[in-house]
């Protein structure tokens, strides 16, 4: 049961590397305008602040994975936590301030996954 909130964590890793990707490199390009709703005017004028939100995006990322392959299981297990209810945070802030669909993509993965760290990883 372990494997399920192993995969689960990286799944939500893996889905923040590709957010990453999203605002650092494709915010102006058709896939980034389409994903985000936005003129290529809009998308040009904050293209600086994406790629700042996509460099926290990878940091959630890499944090997520450092929590999955450190040594000690109990240190590991609280930065899973961590990193978890920090995404579920954004998920949350963002579905409530920017667009609900954040709270989907984001929180529900997020939540999801701590759920299943707490129920197997232990």
């Amino acid at each position: 049961m372990e494997w399920i909130a192993i995969g689960l964590v990286a799944l939500v890793a893996i889905e923040h590397l590709y957010f990453l990707y999203l605002e650092m490199f494709l915010w102006t390009k058709p896939a980034g305008l389409k994903t985000f709703g936005m003129s290529l005017e809009k998308a040009r004028e904050s293209k600086t602040l994406a790629a700042n939100q996509g460099l926290y995006n990878g940091f959630l990322a890499v944090g997520l994975f450092w929590g999955l392959v450190h040594p000690n299981n109990l240190v590991g297990f609280q930065i899973q936590i961590y990193f978890l209810v920090c995404v579920l945070v954004a998920g949350v802030y963002g579905g409530y301030k920017v667009n609900k669909s954040l709270l989907i993509f984001q929180g529900l993965p997020a939540l999801i996954a701590l759920v299943a760290v707490f129920l197997f990883d232990q």
